[in-house]
């Protein structure tokens, strides 16, 4: 990927009786994201609109079938010369049984253990807090620096972490 290329992924969240799904990323060895907790997404195959990426990504993932989903925000990732442009997404319907992923374990955990406790990125607390408090589609910049957050905006605007 040259610099000016961006990666394009999908992330869901799947909220039931109070709980989202997780991913705890286990099972890939030289993942970014080792040992953290996600959400379910992925990079987009050629030709996919954002709702297919995640759509796929959660069947292959998790084994459901999503009924019911919004579309919550726009995250643009940075580090250094890497770019990410992710699509958030939050479902509430599904359909289907949950079978075992090949990236880690999923596990339906407390959204406030989520937002509160887990070791998940520190820019996700950002974006989980806004979707925790109803926020209305969002833009979200997170720039990192050597995998740390240095900085945050939300539509434009910086934000206080």
């Amino acid at each position: 990927m040259n610099k000016m290329e961006a990666e394009l992924t999908t992330l869901c969240y799947i909220e039931k009786d109070g709980k989202y799904l997780m991913l705890h990323r286990t099972k890939k060895e030289n993942d970014p994201s080792r040992d953290l907790w996600l959400g379910i997404g992925g990079h987009f195959e050629h030709g996919e609109s954002p709702e297919e990426c995640m759509l796929r990504e959660v069947k292959e993932e998790s084994g459901l079938s999503l009924t019911a989903w919004k579309l919550r925000g726009i995250v643009t990732f940075s580090d250094g010369d890497w770019f990410e442009y992710m699509f958030l997404y939050s479902a509430d319907g599904f359909t289907g049984e949950m079978t075992e992923c090949t990236e880690g374990e999923l596990v339906w955990v407390e959204k406030d253990k989520v937002i509160n406790d887990l070791p998940i990125w520190e820019g996700d607390r950002i974006f989980l807090r806004l979707m925790d408090d109803g926020e209305p589609f969002f833009s979200l910049r997170l720039k990192y620096e050597n995998r740390k957050l240095v900085y945050a905006a939300k539509d434009g605007i910086e934000i206080r972490r």
